[in-house]
């Protein structure tokens, strides 16, 4: 089916709500689901009787599950879905179960969805490996040597800063900018601000990739509630209405990564501009999945916003602030604010508070559409998501 296809503005994200949690020693990641899942049905005007829809993913170590985890965490919430999704793409996986709920929606599955995300990144008390794959196929190639996530999210910064003359000192403007964002954000990981230079003397963990070029690490979750648009003029505030989505994957283990410099949002990208009949130009806004600041440079490039090598030169003149072309990650992002495995639900939340003039860091002014997009694995998927504000 072409993806202009998309039931464009057929649904809308009723609710939505974030655990203020960043560190929760002895809590259980279903218990925060349940927390965030009454909250955006709180904000919708809903109730559980009304969910016949359920999408999530917990197949980390860090999200209490394993297979068959969207049943366990529904028997637990008390929801008896019609329709259930558990597609896993890693952090990408919320951007994903919102465009499959779409779809579902519209074809007459289910009419009410909530989708879910919890997990103790940070306070997970049993030991667990690194996200990796078996050491059969692709991965005898690098698991027996030790590759780590951040390692190989280094490999993609070392390439592509050789082949464009970056440097690091550029790429270190995400990461000030991400604080700067933060700083008003109640609930945001670290709110003081940061320099250049507090970046590049930050611990080099894996080079070129320092302690402050990497994500926060975090327990918390978040949840939002999916609907038809005519549904929704029924609700607590209605919301942003889902006008463009896509997806794409590209490889699991890095030893197959076709290249290095760019990512399979450039693919994902495509196919939400195309559903949304809209263009990079007419974005003024996004929520760039940053679990390092090499992952936003490379973003930034594959979804058009930027030309190829020039994300550099863009994000330390000042493009992704909030006076520049394209403000991004406007709560603090996953650099500052909340990275607890998954960080596309949370990115999403923060595209419908900036929607709704409710940003907790830096708020617009009124803008009509946010894009997201969410990556997962080592560069290995992407899902992008164009929302709209409700009329």
């Amino acid at each position: 089916m072409p993806i202009e296809n998309f039931p464009r503005g057929k649904a809308c994200i009723v609710g939505a709500f974030e655990s203020p949690r960043r560190k929760a020693p002895g809590i259980h990641p279903y218990q925060i689901h349940a927390e965030v899942i009454a909250g955006a049905l709180e904000d919708a005007g809903l109730s559980l009787e009304d969910v016949d829809g359920f999408a999530t993913t917990a197949t980390f170590p860090s999200e209490a599950g394993w297979q068959l985890s969207a049943l366990e965490v529904a028997e637990y919430v008390g929801i008896k879905p019609s329709w259930v999704c558990s597609t896993d793409n890693g952090g990408a996986a919320p951007l994903n179960h919102v465009g499959n709920a779409v779809a579902a929606i519209q074809a007459g599955l289910c009419e009410v969805v909530v989708i879910s995300y919890a997990s103790s990144g940070r306070s997970w008390p049993l030991p667990a490996s690194d996200f990796n794959t078996g050491p059969t196929g692709p991965g005898q190639y690098e698991v027996p040597y030790g590759m780590s996530t951040i390692s190989a999210y280094a490999l993609a910064a070392t390439r592509y800063m050789h082949d464009h003359n970056v440097r690091p000192e550029q790429l270190a403007h995400i990461a000030v900018q991400a604080r700067a964002n933060a700083h008003n954000n109640p609930h945001a990981m670290y709110r003081d601000p940061i320099t250049i230079d507090d970046v590049m003397t930050s611990t080099m963990i894996s080079s070129p990739l320092r302690k402050l070029d990497c994500c926060v690490v975090t327990d918390s979750g978040g949840a939002i509630v999916v609907t038809s648009r005519d549904r929704a003029k029924h609700t607590r505030r209605g919301g942003p209405t889902v006008l463009g989505f896509g997806e794409a994957i590209s490889h699991t283990q890095m030893n197959q990564m076709a290249d290095f410099t760019t990512t399979a949002a450039e693919h994902s990208g495509r196919r939400a501009f195309a559903s949304a009949g809209v263009s990079p130009e007419d974005i003024r806004v996004a929520q760039i999945y940053d679990s390092f600041t090499i992952t936003v440079a490379l973003t930034l490039e594959a979804l058009g916003f930027v030309p190829k090598g020039e994300a550099g030169n863009f994000v330390s003149s000042g493009g992704i602030s909030p006076t520049g072309r394209l403000p991004i990650n406007t709560d603090g992002g996953g650099l500052s604010s909340n990275h607890s495995g998954r960080r596309g639900m949370y990115a999403i939340i923060e595209a419908v508070r900036q929607l709704r003039g409710e940003s907790p860091g830096v708020q617009l002014v009124s803008p009509e559409l946010c894009l997201v997009n969410g990556t997962g694995g080592w560069l290995s998927a992407a899902a992008t998501l164009i929302l709209g504000r409700d009329a």
